[in-house]
């Protein structure tokens, strides 16, 4: 058995837990992983759409040739993904400091750079697949995680 089982007392309940029990200070950094995690990954993306929007904007021959678009052309969508890039890159800041507008910013983000992505899979089809899979990892710890330490406090 591990020590923190043996360590326990006869009297700890099940729900010993949700009253700040024996176990409430192994929960304590419980996600925080994935909260740095969606951090560092919001600012990676984040300049990445900067970056890769500026060369949509410039016409780079980076994107695939005489590709269609769902909506519109080439620039406009660099315009979009280096809005969406400079949002995520000022959330990422937010989410490490704690703050609550930080982590809705960032699932808001991410599920705009996930759906805009989408709709810029012509241009570079390997690269918006990858970036959407990491919006969705983003999203996910976030939502499970983003709003922890808050509820404790």
């Amino acid at each position: 058995m591990s020590d923190a089982i043996q360590g326990r007392s006869a009297s700890s309940a099940p729900d010993a837990n949700a009253s700040g029990g024996v176990d409430a200070a192994y929960d304590e950094d419980r996600g925080l992983g994935w909260l740095v995690f969606a951090g560092i990954m919001l600012s990676i993306i984040g300049i990445l759409n900067i970056v890769y929007g500026i060369a949509a904007i410039d016409k780079s021959s980076f994107y695939t040739a005489n590709a269609q678009y769902v909506i519109t052309d080439l620039q406009t969508w660099g315009w979009i993904v280096l809005g969406v890039g400079a949002i995520q890159f000022l959330a990422a800041f937010g989410i490490w400091a704690g703050s609550e507008w930080g982590r809705w910013v960032g699932i808001i983000s991410a599920g705009a750079n996930a759906i805009v992505q989408m709709f810029f899979i012509s241009g570079a089809p390997l690269l918006s697949v990858s970036l959407f899979a990491v919006d969705v990892l983003v999203i996910y710890g976030l939502v499970t995680y983003g709003g922890h330490r808050r509820a404790e406090a």
